[in-house]
């Protein structure tokens, strides 16, 4: 049994980070389908990945305005 050390500080933003990330995959050009998506490339879900974290950071720094 594997330990999943991962673990979600507030459970319930889990739909919205859901529903943020096929936001940010339609605006990188990225097609995700509804459930498993095991056969994304790496590259794909960097840009998917990166995005997301680029655009978390600009609304902290535009709410510590």
């Amino acid at each position: 049994m594997a330990n999943n050390s991962n673990k979600k500080l507030v459970p319930e933003a889990m739909s919205a980070l859901d529903k943020f990330k096929y936001e940010v995959a339609s605006e990188v050009g990225v097609t995700l389908k509804d459930g498993y998506n095991g056969d994304l490339s790496s590259k794909d879900a960097g840009k998917i990945g990166g995005n997301m974290v680029r655009k978390m950071i600009q609304q902290a720094e535009q709410q510590m305005k």
